[in-house]
């Protein structure tokens, strides 16, 4: 485990927790969110012990997490986090699947953005029409398909390009996703043998799974080659959606640029706003 990230991640949700959601009250404060002596008083612990905790001077057992994660109402994305940051396997070990109305509302009313959501495995869950309508997801029937993973490692998009910096961001943030949820989900029959298959099908990901690169953004640009051959340069960035363990890829283009109208035009020409359900949460 790393004591200061486990600290730091504990900091970052009690300062995001308001008194009023684990029913405190508000009143006058100086600082957001609970206070270390709050937050000890709730998960039965010192307001002293909470502050080595985040400092990272102390290693918590696996009953000081769930009773942080209890004190904190965390969802369970948070929670399994702070299991996998403390060096505990989680509960149960399937990665979620589910798409919750807070992710199909980003989907349903960004109906002229590409977007899809995908799970913490890198599996498509769901994508709405202007995404399809960028023409260059083409269906293999591969049984990986849907996996953003396999797809970038295993199955590249021909008319997906990257420039060589570009695509080297894009697979440091998949192989740490991917690191991540198999520490959190250590009993996922399925992820499992993604994984394994990837590392066996592909050099490039086991060597990045044995050596991984540092994450150093969250976001990065491509080229779609739009069947009819005209090409439009966007911008990809990843968004947490905090409780469902989902994740958003929006993909946007300069305001006032010629990549803008071009997008225009491709999203226009799909027709009516859809939101398509394709994810395979069991990838076997």
């Amino acid at each position: 485990m790393d004591r200061h990230e486990f600290g730091a991640a504990v900091r970052q949700l009690r300062e995001d927790t308001a008194p009023a959601a684990v029913g405190l009250p508000a009143g006058r404060r100086r600082t957001r969110g609970l206070r270390r002596e709050e937050l000890g008083d709730l998960a039965g612990m010192s307001a002293d012990y909470v502050r080595r905790l985040e400092q990272g001077r102390s290693h918590p057992s696996a009953g000081v997490v769930n009773a942080i994660a209890r004190a904190l109402r965390v969802g369970r994305a948070d929670y399994e986090r702070l299991c996998a940051l403390a060096g505990y396997a989680a509960a149960d070990g399937q990665v979620p699947n589910e798409i919750g109305p807070g992710a199909m509302r980003l989907l349903e009313r960004f109906t002229d953005t590409p977007m899809f959501v995908s799970d913490a495995a890198m599996n498509l869950v769901a994508v709405n029409k202007a995404f399809l309508a960028l023409g260059h997801w083409e269906l293999t029937g591969d049984p990986w398909e849907w996996n953003i993973a396999w797809r970038t490692f295993c199955d590249p998009f021909h008319r997906f390009q990257q420039s060589p910096a570009e695509a080297t961001d894009h697979q440091s943030v998949l192989v740490a996703q991917l690191m991540s949820t198999r520490l959190r989900f250590p009993a996922d029959v399925a992820l499992a043998a993604l994984v394994d298959e990837l590392r066996s099908r592909s050099r490039l990901f086991d060597t990045l799974w044995r050596a991984p690169r540092p994450v150093t953004a969250y976001e990065s640009s491509a080229s779609f080659v739009h069947p009819d051959g005209d090409a439009v340069t966007l911008v990809g960035n990843l968004l947490a959606i905090p409780g469902d363990d989902l994740a958003a890829l929006i993909l946007t283009a300069a305001p006032g640029s010629a990549d803008a109208a071009r997008l225009a035009e491709i999203v226009d020409d799909a027709g009516e706003p859809a939101v398509i359900r394709v994810g395979r949460p069991d990838p076997r």
